[in-house]
């Protein structure tokens, strides 16, 4: 079992930054291949960002590439995310996601993850 804790969030102005945090339990968090998603209200959840078990590989859809940038501490069971130029439509509920399989690439769905936090508000003002 995972258990994921997410911190960081709040308000952001637009052209700001925010950084996220996530917490993983366990002794094998350099297994798990991790992922943030996102949600806007009446929105589905979106991924967002996805990084490998070394690091050494990520992804980022395309609306926050040169933006955003993942990244994770193995000593720390932790991985972050880094959240630049902020825009309003960064405004979401942001979730951080773990895969504990072994796979060849950086799941891009939800359910490719079946370990979630509970996430954090990001509201992003004009």
């Amino acid at each position: 079992q995972v258990q994921l804790i997410e911190s960081g969030g709040g308000l952001g102005q637009a052209g700001g930054s925010l950084r996220l945090s996530c917490a993983a339990s366990g002794r094998t968090f350099s297994t798990y291949v991790m992922a943030w998603f996102r949600q806007a209200p009446g929105k589905e959840r979106e991924f967002v960002a996805g990084i490998s078990y070394s690091g050494s590989s990520k992804y980022y859809t395309d609306s926050v590439k040169g933006r955003f940038s993942i990244s994770r501490d193995n000593a720390k069971n932790t991985v972050y995310l880094q959240m630049n130029s902020l825009k309003p439509e960064d405004t979401a509920v942001y979730y951080c996601a773990a895969n504990s399989t072994i796979v060849i690439a950086i799941p891009r769905t939800s359910s490719g993850y079946a370990y979630w936090g509970q996430g954090t508000q990001v509201t992003v003002s004009s």
